[in-house]
This record gives C-alpha cells, structure tokens and sequence, in this order.
C-alpha cells in the first residue's frame, strides 16, 4: 500500500497525538512509513515516542544553513538575491530522517524571515521537498501539518490522497474544518475528512456530526486520561491504552475503503 496522508486541525485538538498513533498502527502492521512534521511547532517525534537522544540530533531541514545554500545556489542567510527554484531534494529524506519503532520522521521546519508569503531560499527549499514526498514517495506517509493547506502548491495537493482534520466537540476547530474544507475545495481536493477526537460522550459525537456529514466522518477517539499523561511521561500515546489504538485502528480501517 502506498498512501499519503496530510492531517491538520486547530492547535489543541490532538492532530499531532492522532499522526503519532496513525504513523505506529501503519508501521505494526508492517508498512514503510513515513512521518513528515510539517508543523511549526514540531513535536511529531516525541509524540511517536522517540527517546530523548534521539530527538536532540534531529534539526529541521528549514535550519540547514549549509544544505539550502548548497542545493538553491544562495549564500546562507541570504534574502532578496538570486537562487534556483529547482533544487535537488531527491536525496534529503534518505539523509535527513530519523527512525524508531519502525516509523521514519523527517521534520521540516518553518521559515521566519521576509513574512510568511516570502520566496526565499528556505521556503523554496521546502516547498520543493514538500512535493518530492507526495509526488515521489512510496512509502504511506503521514504529515503533521498547521491548520491549513495555503503552502501546499495546487498541483501537490491533489496528489494527497486524503487530507484528515482532526477536531474537537467545539465551534472552533468545527470553523477550521470549514475553512480547510473551502480552501480545499478551491483547488480541486475532495476527499477531506473528520476525525473527532477527546469524545466523552454520545452528545459530543453528535455535535460534530451535526456539523459535518457522516460520510466524511471516519470515526471518534475517545478522551483518555492515560493518552494525556502519556505526553508528561515522555511516552507514545500509542503505548498508553489499548482502547485508543482499537480506535485508531477502526478510522484506519475506514480510510482504507474510502481513499480506494
């Protein structure tokens, strides 16, 4: 099975926990997996239960001075000169990604200078990596990705094949599946689905469903107290209770019929 999957979701929501435990299921189950931390606030691998060690060699891709000179031809640090738009990226993952229980991460970090609509050679960097791994790749990847697809160029993201916003039961994240749903929906992309997440009871599924139909819905996570404290333990919330991964695994299940 080769699949690409982007998951996305308003900050808080558990969109990080939900890649994590997706990312192990897939590779239990005896898949190549890679994991992409697309997000900012990157914090993918610790979710997947990376050892400490392990986590402090990681450094994003975005933050390789020396690497986006060498493969956009610009001088590091630079802004406003001239650099290719083409870099060489074929290689990047093979180098760059770190490995444990059977799950690959490669983390891409953000780009802070010149505004977030900036063309510099970090961004460009990324941008091109970013369609490498959807376009290219033959493992199921995973992306941990901020809330929104805007840096996700038009033809890249109709290669997705699904993009999965996790929310809660609140108007909030309800307003960042639409807003996804929308810009998704602009560019082409269909198979946008729900998963809802800290579900204490039939009401709170029922107000997500009151939101969003139940054919894009591919089923709940229940709050869990052990998934909570997983995160202070320094633990995968996909070790922590046996109920969730059987829930995970029926959404999993789900997406499988429904992307065919």
């Amino acid at each position: 099975m080769t699949m690409k999957i982007a998951i996305t979701g308003k900050g808080g929501v558990g969109k990080t926990t939900f890649a994590a435990m997706i990312s192990r299921l897939y590779a239990e189950e005896g898949y190549s997996v890679l994991s992409v931390d697309a997000d900012p606030d990157a914090n993918l691998a610790l979710a997947l239960g990376f050892p400490k060690q392990l986590i402090d060699e990681i450094t994003p891709i975005s933050e390789l001075k020396n690497l986006v000179a060498e493969r956009t031809g610009s001088s590091p640090g630079s802004f406003g000169t001239m650099f290719k738009m083409n870099p060489k990226v074929n290689d990047i993952p093979e180098k760059y990604c770190k490995e444990y229980n059977g799950v690959k991460v490669l983390t891409m970090g953000t780009v802070d200078t010149g505004g977030s609509g900036c063309v510099c050679p970090e961004h460009v960097l990324l941008k091109a990596l970013t369609s490498h791994l959807i376009l290219g790749n033959k493992d199921v990847m995973v992306m941990d990705m901020e809330a929104g697809i805007e840096h996700l160029g038009r033809g890249t993201a109709k290669n997705v094949d699904a993009f999965i916003v996790v929310v809660e039961p609140g108007e909030r994240s309800l307003q960042t599946y639409r807003k996804v749903k929308k810009l998704a929906s602009d560019i082409g992309i269909e198979k946008i689905f729900v998963v809802g997440n800290k579900i204490r009871d039939e009401k709170d599924k029922n107000f997500i469903l009151g939101e969003v139909e139940t054919a894009h819905c591919l089923g709940f996570i229940s709050y869990n107290s052990s998934v909570v404290d997983s995160d202070r333990s320094n633990l995968s919330p996909y070790d922590a209770n046996a109920q969730i991964k059987e829930e995970v695994r029926s959404i999993s299940n789900k997406l499988k019929g429904v992307i065919k």
